[in-house]
């Protein structure tokens, strides 16, 4: 009785170190998707590509495109940078917690670890993050008369002549999108690999 106790417990403190490496690779995979550029567009008459960068706290562009292109393409609201990076802090300093936290939340007649939630939260969230960063960007390129994927036309601030202008999603896109999911399936799965202690 012992001897399988022992290998219950060594087999559960297994699973946890386990979950906790595959939730650490996770949380990396989604910090390389927080930092690798989201969405470019190249402007034909400029030299080279990715004019335009769009990343989750905004959109960076070379000096010749803001000085000339609309605005309406690229700024963004002053609390919009700080409200990003918080988000993101707190997304990374609640994976930190689900760690080693071990209280459950009561729901009715259910109990749900409270570090699940957090896993789930956090995924579900940048999943929205993603998908919202796509429409805003569809919508603020619209408000600039352009497309935000695909080819279109701009003018030019200062001389008024049209400027093709191509617009794309960029790897970052897709690994934030995985990184997301990744991260939800993680939440979904805890359970599989921390054993909750009995009541």
């Amino acid at each position: 009785m012992a001897d399988t106790t022992m290998q219950g417990t060594a087999q559960s403190g297994a699973g946890v170190w386990i979950f906790r490496v595959l939730l650490i690779a996770g949380a990396a995979f989604m910090v390389y998707s927080w930092y690798t550029p989201w969405w470019g567009a190249s402007i034909a008459v400029l030299p080279g590509d990715d004019h335009m960068l769009m990343r989750p706290w905004g959109i960076e562009v070379i000096g010749q495109v803001r000085a000339n292109a609309n605005p309406d393409l690229w700024a963004m609201p002053g609390i919009f940078v700080p409200f990003m990076w918080a988000y993101f802090t707190v997304c990374l300093l609640a994976l930190a917690a689900s760690l080693f936290i071990k209280r459950r939340l009561s729901l009715g007649r259910f109990k749900l670890p409270l570090a699940t939630l957090l896993i789930l939260l956090v995924g579900l969230s940048y999943v929205v993050a993603v998908v919202l960063a796509y429409v805003i960007g569809d919508w603020r390129a619209g408000m600039a008369d352009s497309n935000f994927i695909g080819e279109s036309t701009i003018r030019h601030a200062m001389t008024g002549n049209k400027v093709k202008m191509t617009g794309y999603l960029k790897d970052g896109y897709y690994y934030a999108l995985a990184a997301g999911g990744v991260l939800v399936v993680l939440g979904l799965i805890r359970g599989l690999f921390v054993r909750q202690p009995k009541a």
